[in-house]
């Protein structure tokens, strides 16, 4: 077993073949300049010719091809420099997940709202945009720089002043919060300054020949570390299973390796490891290669077959979007924007567009899950049914279970899940946006659907307290929907309901499983 940093990859000598295709002979390597789309699907190398009209012109082999600005950035000695970046009215700073999977077409999407032209720019990292009116005289309307990094850079970026957002691909630690807070920043874990924007799940992924759908946990960490190496050891054909990884620096491997191979210093990876450089490429390889597995991010599976994940409780865990959205997938993560408490009206305004749900079909085109309601039917063949039909728990559980089978059957379940802070009555802080979503969902809904709030709990304790907690839990839920809503649910019929510690959506033998099971869902049954 070796470690990822040691490893040769691949990609390098794929870029070095792709170049030696492209580029013209004889041509001058100081005059040579890589165009690099945000998703590593485009990889151009040329002779820079130009850059006019926002679009950057090359010469290669195949003659001269001229690449929006919009769409690829520019690397190397002959690239222009935009001066204009240091000027921007609104800095963001921090991870590139956010800076460059997401912002590019979150701007341009603002741009639209505000009837203005965008005019892009990239060098680097660095993502600059002008926004020009359409009509009249074409006055400048505002210019964004985002600068692309770790999550990191956007509280030291926050804390120095030098951005106004941060983007981040995990919540705010304490120690930063402090920070920020004794620096006149605000109470950064404030509704008005943390903002969640999208979720992001990690997908195990093997070739579409591969006879298998599910592994468990364990058994994704064993193939990792070596220790399972060949299809038929977990139930498949006899072929060697090839190892597709990640570079341990980047957010995406730490979720999944933390998660399949423990919290460590320093993780021990099988010797045939193949190291892919983005998420393309991983797709890529695990398609060539009938005995692949890789990992991905959610929008980035490109044809190759997702497999259902069965925890150490036996749950199985489908990558969807709607799991993603009730966060009962294990690997998966929340993107976040952050801002000072002294935010000016031009970086309000641009918060206020990407937290709205006019960005969540961008966000969905970026490649993220949005936080929009989705529902899902609950059938008496679901897993979820097959569950509560367990003839191994005690005759006063199963009656529970069977309770709550009879009862949502009828009904489908939104996404919209509501969970607490740890040891507090309070919703946590995807509770608020969660709220304000869910009304305006249904607010949508014919007059005379029915709404039932339904609680759970995890399984610390005694089972008849858990439920009369469960219940107290939603009958809270829905006191404050009926509060915030007003008469805009009048035609709603809100009901609530609690089933204590059945039907759990994680393990209760951890910290992390205990605070999912902790819920409200959301039931519905629209009228017709």
């Amino acid at each position: 077993m070796k470690s990822i940093r040691s490893l040769t990859t691949t990609s390098a000598l794929r870029g070095l073949a792709l170049a030696g295709v492209l580029a013209v002979p004889g041509m001058a390597q100081a005059e040579n300049v890589n165009l690099i789309s945000a998703d590593g699907t485009v990889d151009i190398v040329g002779e820079f010719v130009g850059f006019e009209d926002n679009v950057y012109v090359i010469r290669t082999a195949l003659g001269e091809l001229r690449l929006s600005a919009e769409r690829v950035r520019c690397e190397g000695a002959a690239c222009p420099s935009f001066e204009t970046a240091v000027q921007a009215n609104v800095v963001m700073a921090g991870d590139e997940t956010v800076g460059i999977g997401m912002m590019p077409l979150l701007l341009e999407g603002f741009a639209g709202v505000l009837d203005a032209d965008m005019a892009a720019f990239k060098e680097g990292s660095n993502l600059t945009a002008e926004l020009v009116g359409e009509q009249g005289f074409g006055d400048a309307l505002g210019s964004y720089l985002v600068t692309s990094g770790v999550s990191d850079d956007a509280f030291d970026a926050l804390l120095s002043k030098t951005a106004s957002i941060g983007m981040a691909a995990r919540r705010i630690q304490p120690v930063e919060a402090r920070a920020l807070r004794d620096a006149g920043a605000g109470n950064m874990i404030d509704p008005e300054q943390e903002h969640i924007v999208a979720v992001d799940s990690i997908v195990v992924i093997v070739n579409p020949e591969n006879g298998i759908d599910k592994l468990t946990m364990a058994q994704v960490g064993q193939i990792y570390s070596g220790q399972i190496t060949n299809w038929s050891q977990v139930g498949g054909r006899n072929m060697p299973i090839t190892v597709i990884g990640r570079q341990e620096e980047t957010g995406t491997s730490a979720i999944f390796y933390r998660a399949v191979l423990g919290e460590t210093d320093r993780w021990q990876f099988a010797d045939n490891i193949v190291v892919a450089r983005d998420n393309n490429e991983a797709a890529a390889m695990v398609n060539e290669d009938p005995g692949a597995i890789g990992f991905v991010g959610y929008a980035f599976q490109r044809g190759a077959k997702p497999i259902s994940l069965v925890n150490a409780c036996g749950l199985t865990m489908s990558p969807n979007a709607f799991s993603a959205r009730t966060e009962e997938y294990e690997l998966q993560r929340r993107l976040y924007l952050y801002n000072r408490q002294d935010v000016d009206s031009e970086t309000q305004e641009f918060l206020d567009f990407v937290t709205s749900s006019d960005a969540d079909a961008l966000i969905r085109k970026a490649g993220f899950i949005d936080l929009g309601v989705a529902s899902q039917e609950q059938p008496l063949d679901g897993d979820r049914a097959r569950s509560l039909l367990d003839p191994n728990v005690d005759a006063y559980e199963g009656n529970v279970m069977r309770e709550m089978l009879g009862t949502m059957i009828d009904y489908e379940r939104l996404s919209t899940t509501f969970r607490f802070r740890t040891g507090s009555s309070k919703l946590d802080e995807r509770g608020t946006i969660d709220m304000d979503r869910l009304i305006t969902h249904l607010e949508q809904a014919p007059e005379g659907s029915r709404v039932m709030l339904v609680g759970f709990t995890d399984d610390v304790g005694a089972f008849d307290s858990n439920r009369e907690l469960s219940e107290s839990r939603a009958q809270q839920v829905l006191a404050e929907i009926e509060q915030r809503a007003g008469d805009r649910l009048a035609g709603i019929e809100l009901t609530s309901r609690g089933f204590g510690e059945v039907a759990p959506t994680a393990c209760n033998a951890e910290d992390r499983g205990r605070a999912i099971n902790r819920r409200v869902e959301v039931w519905m049954q629209a009228a017709r």
